[in-house]
This record gives C-alpha cells, structure tokens and sequence, in this order.
C-alpha cells in the first residue's frame, strides 16, 4: 500500500514475484529499498520464504545514499544502485546472518557508519514530519509554515528531497495509514474513523482509502479482505 517509510528489503530465502497491471509477473530484488510511494503493488510467492526489512524514518533516503527522495519515489531500487562501495558486502553479511539478531546488529552498524558520513543540519522538514506523524488530526501546510518559521515553498522543497512527496501528499498518506490503525475497533463506525482522523467527509475518506490500499474501507475494515488476513 501507499507508504510514506521507505524500507530497506533483504530476500534470505526465496523471491517474491511483483504482479504487474498487465497481469505479467517480475522477479523481485534480491536487496534493496522499496521507496516511499503513493502507489500499489501487488507481490506473491508459491514457496517458504525469509525476509529482513527494515522500516525506516521518512527522511532516512537522502541521510543513508545522499540521494533526494523524489529521485527514486514510487520505485523498488536495487542496493547496488544506491551504493556499489557498499552493496555487496552489505547484501552479503545481512544474507549470511544466522540469526535475525545478529543482522540487526549488521544494520544498526551500516546505518550509524552512513550517518556519520552524511552530516546533515537539523531542518525545519524534520520537526514538522514528526508533527504530522504524531498529531492525530493533521495539520495545515499554512500552519507548518508558520510553526517552524519556514516559507511553503522552502517547506514543500525540504519535503520533496527528504520525503519524496509534498507537504500534501504527505499529510494525505499519513492520515490514510493513522486511519488504518483502527482495525479491530468494532465500536466504531466508518463515519467515526474518518472524522476522527480529520477526514472532511466520507467520500474523501473513501477516495483516499481506495487510492492508497486498492480497495474500499468498508472492505478493509469487514476483516474479509486479503489486505487483512495477516492481522488476523
């Protein structure tokens, strides 16, 4: 589903296949990152299988490759296109890990080594997405503006190269995953979720959930959904 945490995806065992909108089928990666996205995609696989992710902070792409994020938005990008001096050895240890603990360990090292590397001023961008992550309704993009002492147009450049959307888009998927952490709530109705989520009415909350999962909230919330089977 839309996403706007990008994640870093290593395939231990077995490879998904991506199905496309044709119907044809795609070998996945082996390693890499599946980028922030505002897009659907559907995967599948016919056998066991082991996957390590790492669900990562919506500003980590330009912190970690010293890319912009809206250079790989709404894109499955292969580890050595972000980084051939790394890649291999990274993919390497992480697939020869023989246990979850110690690849996290190989993880938390890659990832403080990359940080020290790409030393980055703390940005206005920064406390304004922990804002909207953390706010249950969302904020205005006039109002992060005027709370962080940044224009809309320096705001809106700062989230296309950290996050890869604009302020928008941003706050659109965010309130859409907020919305999606009511499953299970059966006391409460789909008028009650998106108004507590500071839906305007329920057509944009319908919209903005058939845009974002590929299906409607009244399925999604039914728990007869497929999207939901691993809630269960």
């Amino acid at each position: 589903m839309a996403d706007v945490c990008p994640e870093l995806i290593f395939h231990f065992k077995g490879r998904f296949n991506e199905v496309l909108e044709n119907g044809k089928r795609e070998l996945s990666f082996i390693s890499g990152i599946s980028a922030p996205t505002r897009q659907i995609r559907k995967f599948e696989i016919n056998s066991g299988f082991g996957i390590f992710g790492i669900y990562l902070y919506p500003h980590a792409i330009p912190l970690l490759f010293g890319i912009p994020a809206n250079a790989v938005t709404n894109q499955m990008v292969e580890l050595d296109a972000l980084g051939r001096t790394f890649a291999v050895d990274l993919e390497d240890e992480v697939m020869n890990g023989t246990t979850n603990q110690k690849r996290i360990a190989i993880i938390e090292s890659f990832i403080e080594k990359r940080l020290s590397k790409n030393q980055t001023v703390q940005l206005p961008v920064f406390e304004a997405l922990k804002h909207i992550m953390k706010t249950p309704v969302a904020p205005k993009v006039g109002q992060l503006s005027s709370d962080y002492f940044v224009s809309e147009r320096q705001l809106e450049r700062q989230f296309l190269r950290f996050t890869g959307f604009n302020p928008k888009q941003f706050i659109r998927i965010t309130r859409f995953h907020r919305a999606m952490q009511f499953y299970g709530r059966q006391e409460m109705s789909l008028t009650d979720i998106a108004l507590d989520c500071g839906y305007y009415d329920q057509s944009h909350f319908i919209n903005d959930f058939k845009q974002f999962s590929g299906i409607g909230p009244r399925e999604f919330f039914s728990g007869k959904s497929p999207a939901t089977v691993w809630r269960d």
